[in-house]
Order: structure tokens, then C-alpha cells, then sequence
């Protein structure tokens, strides 16, 4: 997340002679005018005259009897990510229980065309809980790489452990993925959670490291049409590590507000200027399209990623969609963030949640939660930390501690689902958090104001960003000084944070058993290193029954 304010001069339309801060598409541009930066989204060795996988495979949404297959055929080398041409084109699944191939358990074919992008997904049922299977597609002689998938235990299985990795906000302009690159070294993980913000929408330099590109994205512009939208899809899809990723195990996504436009909610975005750059309506819907064409998840509900999944009697995970149905955030001197008729849910998915929740028999409750719950109060910083902080957070630079794109802004639905948790005496809820780009280890507390003296409701564990700047990359400072200065300050102020680191990128693993969920967090090397090295930084568990955080010391 970051702070993009718009001008009023934006709403004057294309023809304006106002300058423009950023380049605009339309939509009906021609094809020979997208022809070169959508180019830059394919590696060197774009396609022939053969159908290619040049976009890799992946899986997603596991279940008990079945997972989500997906790839991207690339049939002739004009066929390219957005371009909206080439020829439907038959492509072929194979799962097998070997990585040999020698007992298939599952084949068929699907067509692939211009109206999805040439992208393909096959949902494949009857296979056996808990169990390793590989996969590949074939499309006119081509074999696509192989991948190893897994699906979930029976729903009544007593599960002994389960282990995900989780990652969240991966700017392409910022640095490498090699977060994915470690987790994929791994051969432990069930599958990994992607938190949102897997793709960025800004111009090319707009958004980067510390304000310089480590790689160009593409398309160069921002990205506002369907067009763009898989353009920007198809480039992150290039990428090895992340495909590395998508070939070792299946992954859950959410999507957050990136994937749309900064700071998005249900009628806009920070950074959308309605009339100069369409109707936000258009540019959600196209934005939404690109995402299911180009990314293998299931949405339960058409048009929302917010679904359910159960991995045996151990834990159920509830994903939520923080975008689509959200009212536009508050401002902070208005006052509105208590409003009750402020939603960042919408009515339908809180009562889904609170109703899911309740019936739950799994010893653990996971909520995959794209902006964090805890409440957060900046407190006593000094100055020149407050300013900085401010503008990660989108908060006005005059130290009024909350952040309204989070929980905080619509502190309503925060205290309905926390009594919810409480009335009904529903333990072990661990929310899953990603956005803020920082790490952070919480108890999420029924008063904040009151805590320790108050209930604790739940736990949550936030996961820093894979490259996106944090606290450190906005002042410019070597990494870890601002975090030894900020982080005493912000936990004197908020006594249910138990830890927060405010300036390295990385990743978590959460490993699950019956007593105790454990994240350790892993931090990188240099994110502007495609060889960055990982190091394991803390780990902290919440214990069975508690709703409370505290340090262990050692990763699992």
C-alpha cells in the first residue's frame, strides 16, 4: 500500500491540456499500437510458429477430492498476453502420481482462446485426499513444464501438521522474488498463501525502489484496461522464481487493493480519476476478468475471492475479498470511522464469515485477511519517523494515529466480528495479514484502549512485503534503523503488538499442529539481488485456547 493522491485536474478528462501524470490507454486502442510493450512481457524466446508455455503452470484452491489446474498456451508468437488475437487452440491435462508419468490418474483437453488470453483452467475431481500428484499440459506437440500439486486431507481426517508459506505484496519494479525462489526450495509446504498484491497497476517509475527501477514491468503505463491488466499479469508470470513456486505447491490467493488500483473500494480508488481514465465500474470489471483468467483460483462466489477451504479436522481457512464490497475510506478528522453504516465486508460476506466462524469444528479458525485487524495507534513518534510512517499508511502527516484503508477505518465491523468471537466463546482464530509491509506479531483485542486489562479475541500474524518499499526504503536509511528507533515506540503505544519489524522484506512459513500455529518470519539478503540469500528473523506461536501471541525461539 501506498499514498497516491489524485488532482482534480485528472477529472477533466483525456482531451484536457491539463498535464497528466501518467500515460492513458484506451480501450479500443489498435492492436499494432499495443504490439510493443506488450512485447516486453514475453522472455527472449517468444514463440514461433508452436504453441509454447511461456507463462509456466500452477495450481491452486486445493481440496480433498481435487485442485485447480491452470496455464497460460502462447499458440503463435503474435498470440501475446492482451493482445486479444490468435487461434483457438487445444490444450491437454495429464495428472499422475509420479513425476514419471507412469500412473495417470486424470487426463482430458480444454480450448484455449483470445476471449480468456489464451489461459486455461482445469478444476479436476475424484483424486485422493492428502496425496502429492504432478501435472503437465500439452498443446501441438509442446509439453508445458511439470508441476507437483497436492490436495487437501479429508474433511474428518485428524491431521497431525499442516505448513503453508505466505507472501504478500511483490512489486516487480522493486526487486526479485527470490522469497518465492526459497520457498520453493522447500519441499515441506502443503501449499502457500498469497495475501494480495500480487501484481502492481503503476506506471513504469512511479513505484519502485526507493525510487529507482530495478526492472522494468510492462505494460510502461498504468495499467486501466483489460489489455493492460493481462499484459501486467502475463509479465509477473515470466518471472522464475515465481514460477519455481507455482511448480512446487498449489497456492490460495486473495486479492487486495494492486490488483485493482491503490487504496480501492467498492465505487473507486485512490488512484483512479474517474472520466480521465473510464469508469472505475469498467476498470474493475476488467481488472476482476484478468485476475480469474490468469490466476488458478476458484471463486466460490462469481466475481469475489472470498470462499472457504477445510484441511481435514485440523483448520479451515476463510478468505476474504477487502475490496469489492468495502464504502470508500474514512477521513480521519472527519470522525466516520465509527460509523455503522461504513462497511469493509459488506453485509453478506461479515455474516458469511461470522456464520462460518460459529460452526466451525476445526481446531484452528484461519482467516486469509488482506489488510491488518489489530488496531494500531502511532503514539509519541518524533517527527521525522512520523512522516515517513504517515505516508506508508496513507495517513494524514498531522500524527492522527489510525489508518483507514485497514480495520481501523471501519471500526464497526471490527467490533461486531470481535464480540461475535467472544459471545460465542470461538477460540483459536488466527487472522493472516498482508498490505502494510512491515511484520508484525499481534493479539487482536476485544479494547485496545484497556489491553492487557481487556480480552484478547483473536491472534494475527502480518507478513512483510516480498519487494514493496517499507519504512526503512521511504527514509532512505540502512536497513534495521528505523525499526530499532520505531518499533519500542510503537509498542509502548499498542501493548497487544508483541513485535514489529518496520524495514525488511520476506516471508513467513505457519506451521500447524494440534497444540500451537507458529509463523516464522524469514527475511532476505537484498531485494534488488536476484541471488539474495533468506535468514530465518523471529518466530512467534499462539498456543491452543489462549488468543494470545508469544515469542518461541526457533523456526519448525
Amino acid at each position: 500500500m501506498t499514498s497516491r493522491y489524485r488532482s482534480s485536474e485528472a477529472f477533466q478528462g483525456l482531451n484536457s491540456p491539463s498535464p497528466r501524470r501518467r500515460t492513458v490507454v484506451k480501450a479500443a486502442a489498435a492492436t499494432a499500437v499495443l504490439a510493443g510493450p506488450l512485447a516486453a512481457a514475453l522472455p527472449a524466446r517468444a514463440a514461433a510458429d508452436a504453441p509454447a508455455f511461456l507463462h509456466g503452470v500452477a495450481s491452486g484452491d486445493p481440496l480433498p477430492d481435487g485442485i485447480l489446474l491452470w496455464t497460460r498456451v502462447t499458440p503463435t508468437s503474435a498470440a501475446i498476453p492482451g493482445s486479444g488475437v490468435g487461434p483457438d487452440t487445444e490444450v491437454s491435462w495429464t495428472v499422475a502420481k509420479d513425476k514419471a508419468f507412469t500412473t495417470i490418474v486424470s487426463k482430458g483437453s480444454l480450448t484455449a482462446t483470445a476471449s480468456s488470453d489464451h489461459t486455461v483452467k482445469a478444476d479436476i475431481r475424484g483424486l485422493e485426499p492428502a496425496t502429492d500428484y504432478w501435472f503437465r499440459f500439452s498443446a501441438g506437440g509442446t509439453d508445458s513444464p511439470v508441476a507437483r500439486t497436492r490436495t487437501a486431507p479429508a474433511a474428518n481426517a485428524a491431521v497431525a501438521g499442516l505448513r503453508f508459506g505466505v507472501v504478500t505484496c511483490a512489486n516487480w519494479e522493486a526487486g526479485y522474488f527470490s522469497s518465492y525462489r526459497h520457498l520453493a526450495a522447500r519441499s515441506d509446504l502443503d501449499a502457500w498463501l498469497h495475501l494480495g498484491d500480487y501484481i502492481y497497476e503503476y506506471k513504469s517509475g512511479e513505484y519502485a525502489a526507493r525510487g529507482t527501477v530495478v526492472r522494468p514491468h510492462s505494460p510502461a503505463n498504468e495499467i486501466i484496461t483489460l489489455a493492460d491488466y493481462r499484459t501486467r499479469h502475463g509479465k509477473y508470470k515470466t518471472d522464475p522464481d515465481l514460477q519455481a513456486l507455482h511448480h512446487k505447491a498449489p497456492v490460495v490467493a486473495i486479492w487486495d487493493d494492486h490488483e485493482f488500483a491503490d487504496n480501492a473500494w467498492s465505487g473507486g480508488a485512490v488512484n483512479h480519476t474517474e472520466g480521465a481514465e473510464g469508469t472505475w465500474t469498467a476498470r474493475q470489471a476488467a481488472a476482476k476478468q484478468a485476475y480469474f483468467e490468469w490466476m488458478p483460483v476458484r471463486p466460490a462466489i462469481e466475481g469475489t475471492t472470498y470462499r472457504r477451504l477445510r484441511f481435514g479436522k485440523l483448520a479451515d481457512l476463510s478468505l476474504l475479498d477487502l475490496r469489492s464490497f468495502r464504502s470508500q475510506q474514512a477521513s480521519t478528522a472527519s470522525g466516520t470511522v465509527d460509523d455503522p453504516n461504513r462497511t469493509i465486508t459488506g453485509r453478506a460476506q461479515l455474516d458469511w464469515l461470522k456464520a462460518g466462524l460459529k460452526a466451525s469444528d476445526t481446531t484452528w479458525r484461519l482467516v486469509g485477511n488482506s489488510v491488518m485487524i489489530a488496531p494500531f495507534v502511532i503514539g509519541s513518534l518524533t517527527a521525522d519517523l512520523l512522516k515517513p510512517l504517515a505516508k506508508l499508511l496513507d495517513l494524514p502527516q498531522d500524527g492522527i494515529g489510525v489508518n483507514t484503508d485497514q480495520w481501523d477505518g471501519y471500526t464497526d465491523d471490527r467490533r461486531e466480528l470481535l464480540a461475535h468471537l467472544r459471545s460465542n466463546a470461538i477460540g483459536n482464530t488466527v487472522f493472516l495479514t498482508g498490505d502494510i509491509h512491515m511484520s508484525w506479531a499481534n493479539d487482536v483485542p476485544v479494547d485496545a484502549g484497556t489491553y492487557p486489562l481487556s480480552a484478547s479475541a483473536a491472534t494475527e500474524f502480518v507478513i512483510t512485503s516480498v519487494t514493496s518499499d517499507n519504512l526503512d526504503d521511504i527514509v532512505k536509511v540502512p536497513e534495521g534503523t528505523v525499526s530499532a528507533i520505531a518499533a519500542p515506540l510503537i509498542q509502548i503505544a499498542n501493548r497487544h503488538v508483541h513485535w514489529v519489524d518496520t524495514d525488511r522484506h520476506g516471508y513467513g512459513v505457519l506451521d500447524i499442529t494440534a497444540d500451537r500455529a507458529q509463523m516464522d518470519y524469514y527475511v532476505l539478503s537484498d531485494r534488488t539481488n536476484a541471488n539474495a540469500t533468506s535468514s530465518w528473523a523471529r518466530s512467534y506461536r499462539t498456543r491452543t485456547g489462549t488468543q494470545k501471541v508469544e515469542r518461541t525461539y526457533d523456526p519448525v
